[in-house]
């Protein structure tokens, strides 16, 4: 590659979560001065969506927003704010909005998932989400109005608990219910399930697990069994999917749609295509990750390191991450943090109360100083826990 194809390499990062916006600070602070590497973020909003505090949106709190320029300025990363509705990998473009042609030589693909509201009939018509600081704002404005009755969250994983206690302590006079297949805190150990369990009790949640609703109603949802619940109104939560623009774009993908990686989270049908997040289904020694926002930032740093290897000539370094703590908030004042093994097995330690309260509470401001400290110091970005032999596959080298 001549010296004037390296000035024009293009590196467009689809998606402004934890992932690709880690992804967009480590490559341009790296590369600002190099002048070979221009790099540009695809977002459709202009701030930074803390999704660790959507519940808390969802009840009427107040959080402190993150401007995505802001947070660019002084990388030298452009940011184009659009809808992504269609990825050519065959003339490396990228559609925004169906009226403009983005093109790319590297694509980091980081569009992230939602709450899956197309498994069940009714929940994308009559069901509240957390996709988006609207969508919770919509809910937020729901649980304001006066009046009683019963709030039903479907889904009773992390996020699901997370919102039903937020629900409950904002809106005493609300019945909240949660619904699930399994009960709430199935995967933690003993000790962190029984303050979970208590703190639901306290909170006047009540709990079904064991249960699936096969329908929403604009004032009910449907059970399994035959029964039905009514509901004033239904947060869904239950299962996650992504976009359907990778398989439409033909890059390989898994049975939930999410890009199929190598080791160093390329693409392994195109390996210009990198991808982060929840949008990749990334092999690790204990099997495929899932989403959470302490993999999805080490996720988009190594997709930067990968890239910048591979331009300089050299081969990636395979992406390793262990897993190492659970934290469930259950209101403003209590949570319960289960520290886990590098495979997301749950360990013996784990804090409640207040202490566990103020943990979650600083992992949740993190991302703050986090992308704040990489724009000055990019190597910082580059320390998280690799998870020893657990995340290690004999076939990476």
């Amino acid at each position: 590659m001549n010296a004037t194809a390296v000035q024009q390499h293009e590196v467009l990062v689809l998606g402004a979560g934890y992932a690709g916006l880690s992804a967009a600070i480590q490559l341009a602070a790296r590369t600002r001065k190099r002048g070979n590497l221009r790099v540009t973020l695809v977002s459709p909003y202009d701030t930074f969506t803390e999704r660790l505090r959507l519940h808390m949106t969802a009840t009427g709190q107040e959080t402190t927003e993150m401007n995505v320029p802001e947070l660019l300025d002084g990388t030298g990363a452009a940011f184009v704010r659009g809808w992504v509705t269609a990825v050519d990998t065959e003339a490396k473009t990228v559609r925004i909005d169906d009226d403009r042609i983005l093109r790319y030589d590297t694509l980091v693909y980081g569009l992230g998932s939602v709450a899956d509201t197309a498994a069940v009939p009714g929940a994308d018509d009559h069901a509240y989400t957390l996709n988006s600081p609207e969508d919770a704002t919509l809910l937020a404005d729901r649980l304001a109005r006066p009046g009683g009755g019963t709030v039903v969250v479907g889904g009773a994983g992390l996020t699901g608990i997370e919102a039903a206690a937020e629900i409950a302590e904002r809106h005493p006079k609300l019945q909240v219910v949660l619904l699930g297949r399994q009960e709430p805190g199935a995967s933690l150990h003993p000790k962190a399930k029984t303050h979970l369990d208590a703190a639901l009790v306290r909170l006047g949640v009540q709990v079904r697990g064991g249960v699936e609703v096969v329908k929403v109603l604009p004032d009910s949802v449907e059970l399994a069994d035959g029964s039905s619940i009514p509901a004033a109104a239904v947060l869904w939560t239950s299962g996650t999917r992504v976009s359907p623009l990778a398989r439409a774009a033909g890059l390989t993908v898994d049975e939930r749609g999410r890009v199929v990686t190598d080791s160093a989270l390329r693409s392994v049908s195109h390996p210009d295509v990198y991808a982060v997040g929840d949008a990749a289904a990334i092999p690790q020694g204990y099997g495929v990750m899932h989403g959470t926002c302490q993999g999805g930032m080490p996720t988009g740093v190594h997709a930067a390191l990968a890239i910048l290897r591979v331009l300089a000539g050299k081969e990636p370094k395979p992406f390793r991450f262990g897993y190492y703590h659970t934290p469930v908030s259950l209101g403003r004042g209590d949570a319960v943090v289960q520290f886990t093994r590098p495979d997301d097995s749950p360990r013996r330690i784990v804090l409640t109360g207040k202490r566990a309260a103020r943990y979650k509470e600083t992992v949740s401001a993190a991302p703050w100083a986090t992308f704040a400290r990489m724009k000055k110091m990019p190597a910082s970005g580059a320390l998280w826990p690799h998870g020893g032999r657990y995340t290690r596959i004999r076939s990476a080298k």
